[in-house]
C-alpha cells in the first residue's frame, strides 16, 4: 500500500469532514459566480435575465463534460495510489491534461458552429438569440481552458489534496468576483460588454486557476513532467480515463440537458416563468453546495480504499455520507420553502418573476435530499469503476421520470408541472441511487 494513499488509514468520518469542508468552500466559491453573474446581468434587464436562463443549463451541461474528465482522472489516480502503483498514477496524471486539452478544442469548435441551431431548438425567441450568442461565443472558445482546469483538479482530488483543490476553485471564483462588475456593467468610464462580459470573466478565471493548479501540483507526489507524457501508453491511458470519464460526463450532463428541455417546455408559459425558473436555479445551485462538495470528496475516499482492498471502509463512508444528505436536504427545504420571496428580491423587482421564483422553490426544494443521495452515489460508483451504473441511474431519473412527468402534466398544471417534475425526479432518483450503490459496494471486487 502506498504512503501516498493517505485515505486508507485513519477515521472515515474524519476523512469525510476534512476532505469535504474544503470542497464545500471551493464549490461555494464556484457557485457564487453564478449568483454574481445573475445579479449584475439582472440589472441589465429582464430580457438579459431570460437569456441567461436559456444559457445556464447549456453551460452546466458543458461544464459537466469537464467534470467527467475530472472524475476520470481522479478515479484512475486514486485507485492506482490505493494499489501502491505511484508510477502509473503519475503517468495518468500527466496524460489527463493532454486528454482534456484535445477534447476541449474539439467540443469548443463544435459548439461555436452550432450555437443558433441549438438555442432555436430550445425555443429561444429571435429577440433573445443575439444576447445568447454574445455570451456563448466566447464561452465556447474557452472550452479547452475549462477542461484543462478540471483535469488538473482531478489530479489533486485523486491524491486527497482537498485543500489545494479549494485554492484552485477560490482563484477562479475570486477572478470572477473582481472582473464581473467592470466587464458586465462598466466602471471608471468603461462601458462594459453587457452579458458577454460575464463570459469573458469566466474564461479569465479559468485561465488563472490553471496557472495556480500547475503550481500546486508541482508540490505533490505527482508533478506535471512532459517526460512522463512521452512514456505514457496513450491508448491504454485514454481508455482508462474515458471508461470513467465518458459515462461520468454524460451522467453529469443528463440533468442540465433535462433542465434545458424543461426550460423549452416552460417557454410557453411566458418570459416571467423562464426568468424566475432560471434565477431560482442559480440560488438552488448555491444552496446544494454542501451536497456537491460531499459528492466531490467521496470519490477519493471510496476509490483509495477500494483499490487497497478495504471495502468495509468504503461502505462505511457511503453510509455516513447518505445520512448527511437526508438531514441537510430536508433542513434546506424548510428554509427555501419559507423564504423564497425574500431570496427572489436579490435578483429582480418584477412581481411576476418573483412569484414564479417562489413557486418553483416551494415545490422543488423538497427533493434536495434525494438529489444529494443521487450525486454522492454517482461519485462512489465512478470511483469503483461502475460509471455505467451511475449513468443509467441518472438517465432513469431524467428521461423516465422528470421529462415524462413535465410533458404529460404541463397542459393541466402549467408552470407548476415543470417544478413538480423536478421534485419527482429527485425523489425517485435518490431512491434508485440508494439501491444501486448498496448493490455495487455489497459485491466486492477490486477493479484494475
Amino acid at each position: 500500500m502506498s504512503e501516498a494513499a493517505k485515505l486508507t488509514r485513519g477515521s472515515i468520518r474524519g476523512h469525510l469532514v476534512h476532505q469535504t469542508l474544503p470542497m464545500i468552500v471551493g464549490v461555494a466559491a464556484i457557485m457564487s459566480v453564478g449568483l454574481v453573474d445573475a445579479y449584475f446581468i439582472g440589472q441589465l434587464g429582464s430580457a438579459e435575465l431570460a437569456a441567461v436562463a436559456f444559457v445556464f443549463p447549456v453551460t452546466i451541461a458543458l461544464s459537466s463534460l469537464g467534470v467527467g474528465v475530472m472524475v476520470g482522472v481522479n478515479a484512475v489516480i486514486a485507485r492506482a495510489l490505493g494499489e501502491g502503483d505511484v508510477d502509473r498514477a503519475a503517468r495518468r496524471a500527466n496524460f489527463g491534461g493532454v486528454f482534456a486539452l484535445a477534447l476541449g478544442l474539439a467540443l469548443g469548435l463544435a459548439l461555436y458552429l452550432l450555437l443558433d441551431p441549438l438555442f432555436r431548438l430550445m425555443q429561444a425567441s429571435e429577440q433573445l438569440l443575439p444576447l445568447i450568442r454574445a455570451y456563448m461565443a466566447p464561452f465556447s472558445l474557452g472550452m479547452p481552458i475549462l477542461l484543462l482546469q478540471m483535469a488538473l483538479n482531478g489530479v489533486l482530488r485523486g491524491q486527497g489534496e482537498a485543500r489545494k483543490t479549494f485554492i484552485v476553485s477560490l482563484t477562479y471564483a475570486a477572478a470572477n468576483w473582481v472582473l464581473d462588475p467592470p466587464l458586465i456593467s462598466g466602471a471608471f468610464g468603461f462601458a462594459g460588454f453587457g452579458i458577454a462580459g460575464a463570459a469573458y470573466a469566466t474564461i479569465a478565471g479559468y485561465g488563472l486557476a490553471v496557472v495556480v493548479a500547475l503550481w500546486l501540483i508541482s508540490r505533490t507526489a505527482l508533478p506535471i513532467r512532459p517526460a512522463l507524457i512521452r512514456e505514457c501508453r496513450v491508448a491504454e491511458s485514454a481508455r482508462a480515463i474515458a471508461r470513467v470519464a465518458a459515462p461520468a460526463a454524460f451522467s453529469n450532463a443528463i440533468n442540465p440537458i433535462g433542465l434545458s428541455i424543461l426550460t423549452a417546455l416552460l417557454a410557453s408559459q411566458g418570459e416571467a416563468a423562464v426568468a424566475g425558473f432560471g434565477a431560482a436555479g442559480r440560488l438552488q445551485s448555491f444552496a446544494v453546495v454542501p451536497l456537491l462538495g460531499l459528492s466531490g470528496s467521496i470519490g477519493a475516499i471510496v476509490g483509495q480504499n477500494w483499490g487497497a482492498g478495504r471495502a468495509g471502509r468504503a461502505r462505511r463512508a457511503m453510509r455516513e455520507a447518505g445520512a448527511f444528505c437526508l438531514v441537510y436536504g430536508f433542513a434546506l427545504a424548510l428554509l427555501l420553502f419559507a423564504a423564497g420571496q425574500w431570496f427572489a428580491g436579490f435578483f429582480t423587482d418584477d412581481p411576476a418573476v418573483i412569484a414564479e421564483f417562489d413557486s418553483y422553490l416551494r415545490v422543488a426544494a423538497w427533493g434536495y435530499a434525494g438529489f444529494g443521495l443521487l450525486i454522492v452515489a454517482n461519485g462512489a460508483l465512478n470511483a469503483v469503476d461502475r460509471a455505467s451504473w451511475a449513468l443509467l441511474q441518472s438517465f432513469a431519473r431524467v428521461f423516465l421520470i422528470m421529462l415524462p412527468f413535465g410533458w404529460v402534466l404541463r397542459p393541466a398544471w402549467g408552470a407548476e408541472a415543470i417544478y413538480a417534475a423536478e421534485l419527482a425526479a429527485n425523489l425517485g432518483g435518490g431512491a434508485i441511487a440508494a439501491l444501486v450503490v448498496a448493490r455495487a459496494l455489497g459485491n466486492f471486487r477490486r477493479p484494475r
